[in-house]
């Protein structure tokens, strides 16, 4: 793409930048986690004109020149009505379009309204198109030493939803901020590990999207602003992205994102193929496979299976998820033999019948980490090293908790799976056996 730069003696000058697929939209987080009040067009035409603006060398007066070619081939129009819809789009972004910017400050928070692109001028006998940027907008553009995100044009090029554009530049935002404390260091696992998964409430993803008085039908909202987007973006960029809705009670309090990055292709030997391509990854792969069969088959064999079957936090159908009883065998059951060494069996029982009487629908997807986040917080507090009849034992009921003093019900172990669940139990276990044996 072309843009055209003022030289010293304010000729103009065309300079030639990077092909779109190279190029990058560098941004502040405020501006990305702003309202956006504008549609589809007015906000890819925004992002367009912010990857012409050198970062190490911003134009003087705000000011950066683009060619029509080139932006209807940024939009894929070829009609004989696309002048009109361009002019119709500006006219559009400069009478309704702005930026609601919420800014953290010490005594609380600053609030601001921009208009980004106040100026855009053009001519119907050449190619040239002009567009200004307001200088309210300019320090989220550029002198960016931190706190920005920057991204893919050609990721928003092929986005075709408002609410797709925004929830990936949101997405990437947060992917970005995992990558470097990742590689870099600075935040815990744990918060490394929410920038990977980044949850928002309801509330705030309406406002981010700004939804808060459109579908009011939770499953009017969810296809809109979320199942939608998220095939544009898994189809069109660099991620890929599922969700999980988390409840509080009956209601849907918030959304928790998992996000993956796609495999890019490698240089070997001067020439680019798929990473699923390349041998020394696909014989990791292999490696990876063979290891889970062998967790897998320790974990059918482990006691401590049963005893999350009895206890109902384990189904005898998840049993079948080759790669959740592989974690479970590799994450979870060697802290359970660290509990059972300091309490014994009665007191691992004791605490998986604590930790399903605890768990909420939410935390079902992540059952793993639900289990051992709970037995390493047992194993830190203490509590295992309090002699039993010193403790208080509460049975929890419907509506109340009840203490019970010292009077505990008998913990010996009894099998209560009936005669055909356990029938059911062993055929699932034969099922599996035979599979890993082809």
């Amino acid at each position: 793409m072309s843009i055209i730069l003022n030289n010293q003696k304010k000729s103009k000058q065309v300079k030639t930048v990077n092909k779109i697929k190279e190029r990058k939209v560098v941004e502040h987080n405020d501006l990305i986690s702003s309202v956006a009040k504008m549609d589809k067009t007015p906000l890819k035409i925004f992002e367009l004109s912010v990857s012409c603006i050198d970062t190490e060398n911003p134009p003087k007066d705000n000011t950066i020149y683009l060619s029509k070619k080139e932006l209807f081939k940024f939009f894929d129009v070829s009609d004989n009505d696309k002048h009109t819809r361009f002019k119709q789009a500006i006219e559009k972004m400069q009478e309704q379009a702005f930026f609601k910017i919420q800014e953290e400050k010490k005594k609380g928070y600053k609030f601001k309204r921009i208009v980004p692109i106040p100026y855009v001028e053009w001519n119907d006998y050449n190619d040239e198109v002009t567009i200004r940027f307001d200088i309210a907008i300019m320090p989220y553009l550029i002198d960016l030493k931190k706190n920005f995100t920057q991204y893919a044009l050609s990721d928003i090029m092929e986005l075709n939803s408002k609410y797709s554009i925004i929830l990936y530049k949101w997405l990437s935002m947060h992917y970005n901020q995992f990558e470097h404390y990742n590689t870099n260091g600075g935040r815990r696992a744990e918060q490394i590990e929410k920038h990977r998964n980044p949850s928002i409430s309801i509330k705030e993803l309406r406002i981010l999207t700004d939804t808060l008085d459109d579908y009011k039908r939770i499953d009017n909202f969810e296809k809109r602003v979320l199942r939608d987007p998220l095939e544009e973006i898994n189809q069109y960029t660099h991620f890929n992205v599922v969700y999980e809705k988390l409840k509080k009670g009956r209601s849907i309090d918030s959304i928790q994102f998992h996000i993956s990055k796609k495999a890019q292709p490698q240089e070997i030997n001067g020439e680019y193929k798929e990473r699923e391509q390349d041998a020394a990854y696909l014989q990791g792969m292999a490696d990876k496979e063979v290891n889970q069969q062998a967790l897998f088959a320790e974990a059918m064999q482990s006691k401590y299976t049963m005893e999350l079957i009895t206890s109902t936090l384990l189904s005898p159908v998840q049993m079948t998820d080759i790669t959740l009883m592989a974690n479970l065998q590799q994450e979870v059951y060697p802290l359970y033999k660290q509990l059972e060494a300091i309490v014994g069996l009665k007191g691992v029982r004791k605490h998986l019948e604590y930790v399903a009487n605890k768990k909420l629908d939410y935390s079902k997807p992540n059952l793993v980490k639900y289990l051992k986040t709970a037995v390493i917080r047992y194993l830190e507090s203490g509590d295992t090293k309090q002699p039993e009849k010193d403790k208080t034992r509460y049975v929890k009921t419907k509506g109340k908790v009840t203490p019970v003093g010292s009077k505990t019900p008998d913990w010996d172990y009894k099998n209560e799976t009936t005669p055909e669940e356990q029938k059911e139990l062993e055929k699932i276990k034969k099922e599996l056996s035979d599979s890993m044996k082809k």
